[in-house]
């Protein structure tokens, strides 16, 4: 099997970084240089991913009312808009990534010359979405991006994921590549979480669905050459 590696950098957003992110992760803007450095390597398919939310998007906390619409404290049950038997638990956020805001934007020293297509997600304000890949209903999916087409036309075979947060949006993209069928690693160095103190259970479901967590220094990055 030929080697058709390809880097999907998760939401380097500056709603998602400090000083002034609406949902900044700590140490978020300290991935860019180790960012960089890999887009500087010519892996097949170089993407960026954006959360692009409507104001009205149903994760903020401020379309809920009171008392459940306290941001990181609240959460709210989802039904599938196409099937109302199906649904899911959410966490409520600031509002963050609005469409046409500068917290939507990708960093400015994120080297963006070197990716080839940018892939918007959660523009559907009805859902979550915090894989880059789609939302997370299944009966049937409510919203996909173009990131499985892309990968799979361009003969992809592995999938290499960094970004934030590693808890949440790259936690599920990484999960969604391996489920579309792609060789998938996380590149840790490469993430910060939310919480960090989520990740013992991130790494179990990494675990179950085959995904690795790598080093920078990973011998599969160097086949990257």
């Amino acid at each position: 099997m030929p080697f058709k590696p390809a880097l999907v950098i998760v939401d380097v957003q500056e709603d998602f970084c400090p000083p002034n992110g609406l949902l900044a992760v700590q140490g978020g803007r300290d991935i860019v240089p180790l960012v960089n450095e890999l887009l500087g390597r010519p892996f097949l398919l170089k993407i960026a991913t954006k959360d692009f939310h409507p104001q009205d998007h149903i994760s903020f906390a401020s379309n809920h009312e009171a008392p459940n619409n306290k941001p990181f404290e609240s959460s709210v049950i989802i039904k599938n808009p196409l099937n109302p038997s199906e649904t899911q638990e959410t966490r409520l956020w600031p509002d963050h990534c609005v469409q046409g805001t500068k917290g939507s934007e990708l960093l400015p020293e994120l080297d963006i010359k070197q990716v080839h297509k940018i892939v918007e997600k959660g523009q559907d304000k009805r859902v979550e979405m915090y894989s880059a890949f789609a939302d997370p209903f299944t009966n049937p999916c409510v919203s996909k991006s173009e990131l499985a087409k892309l990968l799979h036309d361009a003969g992809v075979t592995d999938v290499f994921v960094a970004g934030l947060a590693a808890d949440y949006c790259v936690r599920y993209t990484a999960l969604d590549a391996a489920k579309e069928g792609f060789k998938t690693r996380v590149i840790g160095e490469a993430t910060r979480a939310v919480d960090p103190s989520a990740m013992d259970e991130v790494l179990k479901e990494y675990e179950q669905a085959g995904v690795t967590v790598i080093g920078k220094d990973d011998e599969s990055l160097t086949l990257v050459k």
